[in-house]
């Protein structure tokens, strides 16, 4: 054979070895994320209720057109959630207060149903740490509750026991616009507010953040202004967690953390549970800006109450669309996700980052945009470099961690009994 004839024999076989240990070591890498992501407990801090809930109209054990359900959630490997009890801020009267509470105890009255009634031997609800950990190892899918807006409970500290006896283990002190506890990162002008009404924390915040240590109930940051967030970490006796938010220096909006909040997180001992929410993680063009506002505004969707209110056909057409500029303009993925993760990780250390998606209240990205789509999340960390022990931390072991110390300052105050 001519020596040019060899030559080129051998660069293809040397290219087709190449190629096939290429593939070789991608499967490899797949298959050991799979491994771990089997072996760790994952748990996503932050997922909306769509609207009639664990009724026919959204039925949980079907899979359906949400982001979160049980099918999903065994599909991808998702292994807990925290069912969110969200109410949308609005003027505070004694009647909002009221109307208010019944709408917070019909979407408690909705997890139950799901885990109580509906699906107990597919999902059941965890009151404790240990309980997420004995539900997991018992082959079950793993229910906890979040409330969203401390307007949940106006100016009335006993509803937090009460909330807390229906299974709330975090509380978010604020959402869009200030309320009696706080002020919000995001005031509201169409409620009155200034950019600031208490400075921080209000006199009644501070009781807020007493009772909760003492019944144990996680004290939440998100969507909370700095200074509500620096005194939240000065007073609570108890660590923090922020249950949806990403860092200000890779994306400067108003709800992410800068690195003092962060600094301040990790003294305090808790943790940041980097969303997967697209502009909070990367800002897109402004040709695709301009796009999704005029969708938004021809469907609709002027504010979360509108959203909310939307018809199933409504739901369905904005979706349809959305994903035809998605396609024009692709958005933030799994790897922005994770930018955001290594940067928590590299400035406050593995054991205060975690992970949320926010899913069926604006969150989802490309690549996890659903929670049958879970593990790429977890595939993106091993290609990262992160071990198992980390990723089992930032999966939920941080958390954990933040609510087994949650519930031993409690012990010490004398608080929070469990109630079923």
């Amino acid at each position: 054979m001519p020596s040019r004839i060899l030559a080129l024999a051998s660069l293809g076989l040397l290219i087709t070895i190449q190629v096939a240990c290429s593939r070789g070591g991608e499967g490899e890498l797949v298959a050991r994320a799979r491994t771990i992501h089997e072996n760790v407990v994952t748990i996503d801090t932050h997922d909306d209720l769509p609207q009639g809930f664990a009724t026919p109209e959204a039925d949980p054990g079907v899979r359906g057109e949400h982001q979160v359900d049980l099918p999903k959630m065994e599909e991808g490997g998702l292994d807990t959630a925290f069912f969110i009890v969200y109410v949308r801020q609005r003027e505070r009267t004694p009647e909002n207060y009221e109307s208010t509470k019944r709408e917070a105890l019909e979407k408690f009255a909705a997890i139950h149903r799901m885990t109580d009634s509906m699906y107990p031997d597919r999902i059941e609800l965890a009151y404790s740490a240990d309980d997420v950990e004995r539900i997991h190892a018992a082959g079950r899918l793993v229910a906890c509750i979040g409330i969203e807006n401390g307007y949940a409970i106006g100016r009335d500290l006993s509803l937090l026991e009460r909330y807390h006896g229906l299974g709330a283990r975090y509380m978010t002190l604020t959402h869009n616009g200030h309320n009696d506890i706080g002020d919000s990162s995001d005031p509201r002008s169409d409620l009155g507010d200034a950019d600031a009404e208490h400075g921080g924390l209000s006199e009644f915040g501070e009781q807020v953040i007493a009772e909760m240590n003492r019944l144990g109930i996680m004290v939440d940051v998100s969507h909370v202004s700095k200074q509500t967030m620096l005194d939240a970490v000065r007073l609570s006796r108890a660590p923090i967690i922020a249950s949806h938010s990403s860092v200000t220096a890779l994306r400067d909006v108003s709800r992410n953390l800068d690195d003092e909040q962060l600094l301040a997180l990790r003294e305090k001992g808790g943790v940041v549970q980097i969303v997967a929410v697209g502009e909070f993680l990367r800002e897109d063009p402004p040709e695709k800006v301009a796009a999704l506002q005029a969708l938004r505004e021809e469907i609709g969707i002027t504010s979360y109450a509108a959203r909310r209110a939307l018809s199933d056909e409504q739901r369905q057409e904005y979706r349809r669309r959305r994903a035809e500029i998605d396609e024009r303009w692709p958005g933030a993925d799994v790897s922005d996700l994770v930018d955001h993760i290594d940067y928590a990780v590299r400035l406050i250390g593995i054991d205060h980052v975690g992970i949320s998606s926010d899913f069926d209240g604006g969150g989802g990205v490309v690549g996890w945009n659903d929670a049958s789509e879970t593990f790429n999340v977890t595939l993106e960390l091993v290609r990262r470099g992160y071990s198992e022990a980390e990723i089992r931390k930032l999966w939920g072991g941080n958390l954990l961690r933040v609510w087994r110390e949650v519930e031993r300052v409690t012990a010490d105050l004398g608080g929070g009994e469990q109630s079923l």
